[in-house]
């Protein structure tokens, strides 16, 4: 069996995917091995385009990384709390190979000695610190754009999968400050629920009747901003804490 997208297989290869993971998730050993198993190349696919180099599943530690992260959505993974097994999954692999590749610039940082960074006199004086600054706060910039940059490639996927895109955001966004809070406002009345996030990714359509309930805003200004609502959810409830920062520091929250 291939490993396609989940909204392109099958239902015979849906009901198989979701046997195994649920004899997986009753304790069945064989059954877990046998879903890992089938989902390798859906594995080194996405430690793939998160390395953005070939991983080497004979060779490369952030394919046991992934493997790992694959075995524990196993675990973790709620029906009711996520759109599919495989986007879950796919976000937990992610994560997980972030934190793999923060954890190795951390260690590398430990090994470099800061004496590299000395420069010493015929006094044995130590100057030069503002080189040190400067590299060190360079070193930071780096890791922070290489951050932002999965950050937004990860958003603009999410957003695809929404029939929504960045360009399309720019227009959607709504012109009038006040018009842009009530917009948060809803979007965050979502994303602080985990039952109507679900819905959002089920449905991938806002909640309206919930959302009019808990806050005062009509339905046709939902159904006008619903667009860039949605985009909002998406953003507040993911794993995006350069992006959130950014979104609420520019709103004044």
């Amino acid at each position: 069996m291939g490993v396609l997208p989940f909204r392109g297989r099958s239902l015979d290869e849906r009901n198989e995917l979701a046997r195994l993971l649920q004899s997986a998730k009753a304790g069945n050993a064989h059954a877990r091995n046998e879903l890992i198993a089938l989902y390798i190349p859906f594995i080194l696919r996405i430690a793939s385009q998160t390395a953005k180099r070939y991983i080497d599943p004979h060779a490369d530690d952030e394919y046991s990384v992934s493997l790992a992260a694959f075995n524990e959505a196993i675990d973790r993974y709620q029906d009711e709390r996520a759109a599919s097994f495989l986007t879950f999954a796919e976000t937990v692999i992610r994560r997980r190979l972030v934190d793999f590749f923060r954890a190795q610039r951390q260690h590398r940082a430990r090994l470099r000695p800061w004496s590299e960074f000395d420069q010493v006199d015929d006094e044995d004086h130590v100057s030069n610190w503002v080189e040190v600054a400067s590299s060190i706060a360079e070193h930071k910039r780096r890791e922070e754009a290489t951050m932002r940059a999965y950050e937004i490639e990860e958003y603009a996927r999410r957003l695809e999968e929404f029939g929504l895109s960045f360009r399309e955001l720019v227009e959607l966004s709504p012109k009038h400050e006040d018009a842009r809070k009530n917009a948060l406002v809803c979007a965050h009345a979502i994303a602080s629920d985990p039952e109507l996030v679900s819905y959002v990714h089920r449905r991938k359509a806002l909640p309206l009747r919930q959302v009019e309930e808990r806050v005062c805003v009509s339905r046709k200004t939902l159904e006008r901003q619903r667009k860039y609502i949605l985009a909002m959810v998406l953003l507040l409830s993911g794993d995006f804490p350069m992006l959130k920062s950014f979104l609420l520091s520019a709103e004044g929250d």
